[in-house]
């Protein structure tokens, strides 16, 4: 009797924002799901940048892996770009070829075009042109490729976050419209901004701020030219931030 007390106690301990992170876990990545606490996706958005990092960091792992066992840069980016997409779903991709297909369509058709589930020419040509520049990223930033994969995987989830704020989302009735709901976007993203601020004294202020900067021009981008912002467009803003912060990065920080 006492033990059913005691597990039935259980959930009404767990902090929101624990089940909110289980709930990320679960929306953001393929990993397997946590036993406990319940997940809870009202207030996901707020731990995607977390989520990111995480990601970026299995990226570099495998890239370190690789490169000990010998492996050519080119082989170690193919791999790390593959393990990228496929940790998450495949789900932002997914939503760069709508939103290319979006954009390539006429601007009174934009999000009929983004809803066909019908792959076009604007969107493939999108996905094949953002790869091959991340690979080609990565193989110029060679030995620094784990700590560019790190900052790119997380600037690229606060991307959508400023999307949120700023912009109004296009779809009523949207999958993705929870976010903007129950987000306080810029605020839920005020505690990873500010580790990463503390951290600028370690790796250089210019290579980590810079994906922040990316960051905000894409989403502004791509709300300006949409109007708002859907839940393809989030995703598109992801991408798109996470490959021009690593050209960029291998710009600014010598190949190792």
């Amino acid at each position: 009797m006492r033990a059913d007390c005691i597990t039935r106690a259980i959930p009404r301990i767990v902090p929101p924002w624990l089940s909110d992170l289980a709930g990320a876990w679960i929306f953001y990545t393929v990993l397997p799901a946590w036993p406990w606490p319940q997940p809870s996706f009202q207030r996901i958005a707020r731990f995607a940048p977390w989520m990111g990092l995480l990601i970026g960091a299995l990226q570099g792992l495998l890239w370190i892996g690789l490169s000990r066992l010998s492996w050519p840069p080119v082989a170690c980016a193919l791999c790390v770009v593959a393990l990228g997409i496929q940790l998450s779903g495949g789900l932002h991709h997914d939503g760069l070829i709508d939103t290319a297909d979006g954009l390539g369509a006429p601007a009174e058709r934009r999000l009929e075009a983004m809803e066909d589930s019908r792959v076009g020419a604007s969107g493939v040509l999108a996905l094949v042109m953002v790869l091959l520049l991340q690979v080609a990223a990565l193989i110029q930033l060679g030995g620094q490729a784990p700590l560019g994969l790190c900052l790119a995987a997380f600037w690229a989830r606060v991307a959508p976050l400023w999307a949120m704020a700023r912009f109004n989302y296009l779809r009523a009735a949207g999958t993705a419209a929870f976010h903007r709901e129950h987000g306080r976007p810029l605020w839920d993203a005020l505690p990873s901004l500010l580790v990463v601020v503390l951290l600028a004294g370690w790796v250089g202020a210019m290579p980590l701020l810079l994906g922040g900067v990316v960051a905000i021009l894409v989403a502004q981008s791509l709300g300006r030219r949409l109007g708002g912002h859907t839940g393809d467009s989030y995703g598109a803003a992801l991408v798109l931030t996470e490959m021009i912060t690593l050209l960029g990065l291998a710009l600014l920080l010598p190949a190792s």
